[in-house]
C-alpha cells in the first residue's frame, strides 16, 4: 500500500537492529526473511505507522503527515 521497499520499514536506529547486524544482512535477505525478522520483534519496526483507507504513513515527517491528513 505504501509503495515503499520493505527495508524502509526497519527501525535502523534501534538497538535490536544494530545488535542483529541487519545493516549488513538486509541486502542479501529475501522478502520472506525480512518479514520474518520484522515480525520477530516490534522494536525493529519503524514507527509511527498510520494506515488509512487509501494511504499509509511510515515514520514521522511533519510535512508529509500534514499534507496527507488535511
Amino acid at each position: 500500500m505504501s509503495g515503499l521497499p520493505l527495508k524502509k520499514f526497519f527501525n535502523t536506529s534501534g538497538l535490536v537492529y544494530k545488535d542483529l547486524g541487519l545493516k549488513d544482512k538486509l541486502p542479501t535477505m529475501s522478502d520472506a526473511e525480512q518479514y520474518d525478522v520484522l515480525a520477530s520483534d516490534g522494536m525493529l519496526v519503524k514507527r509511527p505507522v498510520l494506515v488509512g483507507d487509501d494511504f499509509m504513513l511510515l515514520g514521522f515527517k511533519e510535512e508529509e503527515w500534514a499534507a496527507t491528513l488535511k
